[in-house]
Formats: C-alpha cells, structure tokens, sequence
C-alpha cells in the first residue's frame, strides 16, 4: 500500500488541512482579540505547527516514492525562496515567539 493509500494519511492530511484553514481565517481578526484571545490563537498555532512538524517528518521517514516526491517539491518550492523546510519551521516558530513577546509587553 502507498502512503497516500492509507486511510489514517488521508484523514490527518485532511484535518490538518482543515484546521490550518480555519486558523488562518481566525488569524484575520487577531489585531481584534484581547490578550487572552491572543494567547489562545498563538497556543493553536504551535500545536498546528507540531502536528505539520510530525506530519513532514513521516513523509520524509517514508520509503514510499509519492511521499518523497512531495517531500522534494516541497523543498524545491521553498528553495524558490531561498528556504529550507527546517528554517521555515525555524521562522515560524520566531514569529510566535516574537508574537508572545508582544502580548507580554501589552498591559
């Protein structure tokens, strides 16, 4: 069976997606949270980001040909940037902490 076959895959693939999806649609109106709204909005971010961590690194484990070939296209498009997946999660992580910084300097 392909990676992408399994329907474990295909159901995490699709809550990620959907739960990235609506957490970016929030995120349009953090500037209107209050500090506590914040703090929830950026707690829901790391565990989405740990759960995509998870999610890449089973790709990458996986000796499925599919799942490489997403790994690679995935470097190749951030490559365009002039990014490697690690510093992408590296950046995301600063900006959340960066975020939370910015939450504790607000009385």
């Amino acid at each position: 069976m392909g990676f992408f076959d399994s329907e474990i895959v295909q159901q995490e693939a699709k809550k990620l997606f959907e739960d990235y999806q609506a957490l970016i649609q929030l995120g349009s109106n953090y500037g209107k949270f209050d500090r506590e709204g914040k703090k929830m909005f950026i707690e829901q971010m790391e565990s989405m980001m740990d759960r995509y961590r998870v999610f890449m690194k089973r790709f990458e484990l996986s000796e499925d040909f599919m799942a490489q070939m997403t790994v690679q296209q995935l470097k190749t498009q951030l490559g365009q940037f002039g990014v490697t997946p690690q510093q992408m999660f590296e950046q995301m992580h600063f900006t959340l902490e960066r975020m939370k910084a910015e939450i504790e300097k607000t009385p």
